[in-house]
């Protein structure tokens, strides 16, 4: 029975890749893992929750990777927020594993707890996917993204107020500190991913949580997605594609531009003579890659970045608060970091 099953799994890969074929993948993840680089022995991370896009991942990667196989590394990460289900999926991503003879790591969060947001929940997801790399020596992250994601984070991230940066997520080649996050999937719609999954007689696991409207992006998905579709008239998910692609390239070009004036950033101070005269985009950059790890930088409201801004763009002498730690100075033409003294 056990071989049968195998057997099963490993036949449902194949016919998926045909379905789904490696030419269609996102071209820069393509480009990414043709180079020399993308290939060697440090194993690519998977990571696997049992539903159709990350289970159709795994399946098309143990079909690509071949005598390589052994390199693969499942990570499912349990939240733990819906009992017996969340149970259910761990074994089903073991069982999938398990056939597939690929290794799988499992996390379960020891902070789960009824009404824990999004943010919370992906917080501890990839806090664990860190830690499992960290130990493996991977540095590849493979994630099922794909084009209705694209749709509903542009429209989640509309609402609140991001710039290009945020509108050209999610990217299907993406450098977190040391590691690349890659996202082959994106050109293909969820219906086109569950369709091929059907057709080639494969299992997965539905989130049932993912019907309630406590999320955001649920609400996104089941009431707003659908609507503006119709009202489209149109194929709104491709347009969202393509105009991810466009914000990704724009958001590449302004950090090209900020780069050739050198303005200084993070740990350095900020030199605002190089940034006169240029757009306000660049000087929003600036101010960012400068905050970047700074104490304190982080608990900066929307509101105080805006009015820094103003000041850093004005060139006005200015002390501004960064918390309990120090103060945004304005010099001349110099923004510097300062530390605040003991008892000030």
């Amino acid at each position: 029975m056990q071989t049968r099953f195998q057997n099963r799994w490993q036949r449902q890969a194949v016919a998926l890749a045909a379905r789904l074929p490696r030419a269609r993948w996102h071209p820069a993840v393509l480009a990414r893992i043709a180079a020399p680089r993308g290939r060697g022995r440090a194993p690519w991370a998977v990571a696997l929750s049992g539903g159709a896009d990350s289970l159709s991942l795994l399946l098309l990667l143990w079909a690509y990777r071949g005598r390589d196989r052994q390199a693969l590394l499942a990570l499912h990460f349990n939240h733990r927020l819906r009992g017996r289900a969340s149970a259910a999926d761990e074994r089903f991503c073991r069982a999938v594993c398990r056939a597939l003879h690929v290794r799988l790591r499992v996390g379960r969060w020891a902070g789960a707890r009824t009404g824990a947001s999004e943010e919370e929940a992906r917080t501890a997801r990839f806090a664990f996917f860190d830690g499992a790399m960290r130990r493996s020596g991977a540095r590849v992250l493979w994630l099922g993204h794909q084009q209705n994601d694209i749709a509903e984070s542009i429209l989640m991230r509309l609402a609140r107020g991001s710039g290009t940066a945020g509108l050209a997520a999610p990217r299907p080649v993406q450098t977190v500190g040391r590691r690349v996050h890659l996202r082959p999937l994106l050109p293909w719609k969820k219906e086109e991913i569950v369709a091929a999954l059907r057709t080639v007689g494969a299992v997965w696991r539905e989130d049932r949580s993912n019907e309630s409207g406590g999320y955001f992006r649920n609400r996104i998905r089941r009431r707003v997605l659908p609507a503006w579709q119709r009202a489209a008239g149109r194929d709104a998910l491709a347009g969202a594609a393509l105009a991810r692609e466009r914000l990704e390239e724009d958001d590449a070009a302004l950090e090209a531009w900020l780069n050739e004036l050198d303005p200084g950033g993070a740990g350095d101070s900020l030199n605002l003579s190089r940034l006169r005269g240029r757009p306000m985009a660049l000087w929003r950059r600036a101010l960012r890659r400068w905050l970047t790890g700074l104490p304190g930088a982080a608990d900066l409201s929307r509101q105080g970045f805006e009015d820094l801004l103003a000041a850093v763009a004005a060139g006005r002498p200015t002390r501004r608060s960064l918390g309990r730690t120090g103060f945004a100075v304005i010099r001349g033409n110099r923004l510097v970091y300062e530390r605040r003294r003991a008892g000030s």
